[in-house]
């Protein structure tokens, strides 16, 4: 189901998954516009849509997502939301209290003026660290939407998206002033990579200060399935067209769909050596300590933190959570999306690794050229 002539909103629309979003809705559908929503939206990426948006109007809603008259200016005569705006932190920099004022507040406010402002769908971007894993680091293989499992969610970065997840699943079917219905569908992708990922950036240069040598954090052992940002992107969109069309929208809403491609399993530290080994880097053989002398570095300097918050700010690298994370096998299938939302990788995952690679080389250089300036 096309979603021409739509009005349609895309909060975060600057952000990793948002742009990219964006730029396939340009590409896709003819829509009659598309709201930018973001806290801040840089001029050079409007200038940038503006050879590829054709007819549709782009429009800038700058702020703070729990702005009240902002959130109704963007959603007045919108018909679709995508919801991708969120706070992401793995390492306890951001105060939980923010982390819950933008992830879930944020969402709270957003369903209240979807109902106020008969906006009819949204699609809300979770996390898949909403499912685990659980403390214990019990592994999921190839798992999907139905897979029992026990957790128990320590970090508040996860508590938050999954509040922020109920809060759509409740707003299932809400009425709207104008007597329709409102129907949300929730996205929960893998750990999404390609151009423009900043952790994979980040942990280019962290091997770039490690003499080009990457840190392993996680095991071979650790499977987990990234999935590249353009599929992503897609899922998004399969989503919009399956809740606009009126025999799929009562199987899809208020469900939760998980978001992978065929990128072939692999931990954490060898995809990163993946899209990185072309570029020259090298990765350790073995973690430098063994994990349960690393959990245990983990919990003293999680301590330290806590008895240190009231007067310096304090921020670990690495966290117990975070840890058990990189450790932990947990891959699950996208047979689900494929099934309810027609949803079908549309990149390959040598294209999206070539992707992913390329615009590396480019960060690369640019870190190259900055070192060799200093």
């Amino acid at each position: 189901m096309s979603l021409l002539g739509d009005v349609c909103v895309v909060t975060g629309a600057c952000g990793f998954l948002g742009k990219n979003l964006v730029q396939l809705l340009l590409e896709e559908e003819k829509l009659a516009e598309i709201r930018l929503l973001d806290k801040t939206v840089q001029p050079e990426l409007v200038r940038d849509l503006e050879d590829k948006r054709g007819e549709t109007t782009l429009s800038v809603f700058e702020g703070d997502i729990r702005n009240a008259d902002l959130l109704r200016r963007a959603c007045q005569g919108a018909s679709i939301i995508f919801h991708t705006a969120s706070l992401i932190d793995v390492t306890g920099r951001v105060d939980e209290s923010e982390l819950h004022g933008v992830n879930v507040k944020g969402t709270q406010m957003l369903l209240e003026t979807c109902i106020q402002e008969n906006v009819c769908s949204i699609i809300y971007t979770s996390s898949i660290e909403v499912a685990g894993p659980n403390p214990h680091g019990d592994p999921i293989v190839n798992g999907n939407e139905e897979t029992p499992y026990s957790t128990s969610l320590k970090s508040p970065y996860s508590r938050t998206k999954k509040e922020a997840e109920e809060l759509c699943r409740r707003a299932q079917g809400e009425a709207l002033r104008n007597g329709g219905r409102l129907a949300t569908c929730t996205l929960r992708p893998m750990y999404i990579f390609g151009a423009g990922c900043r952790f994979t950036l980040g942990q280019m240069r962290d091997g770039i200060r490690n003499g080009d040598v990457l840190r392993r954090m996680s095991p071979r052992e650790a499977l987990v399935n990234p999935v590249f940002v353009g599929n992503v992107a897609f899922a998004h969109l399969q989503a919009a067209r399956a809740l606009r069309d009126p025999r799929r929208r009562a199987l899809v809403g208020g469900n939760f769909y998980y978001v992978a491609d065929d990128t072939p399993p692999v931990s954490y530290s060898d995809f990163n050596h993946v899209v990185l080994a072309p570029l020259g880097f090298d990765i350790q053989e073995r973690p430098t300590l063994p994990f349960p002398v690393l959990y245990l570095l983990c919990f003293l300097m999680e301590m330290l933190q806590m008895m240190l918050r009231p007067f310096v700010r304090f921020t670990p690298p690495l966290n117990r959570q975070l840890l058990t994370m990189l450790n932990t096998p947990f891959s699950f299938s996208y047979q689900k999306a494929k099934r309810d939302l027609g949803y079908t990788p549309r990149y390959g995952w040598e294209e999206a690794r070539k992707i992913t690679t390329d615009w590396l080389a480019l960060m690369l250089a640019k870190e190259r050229a900055h070192m060799k300036a200093k």
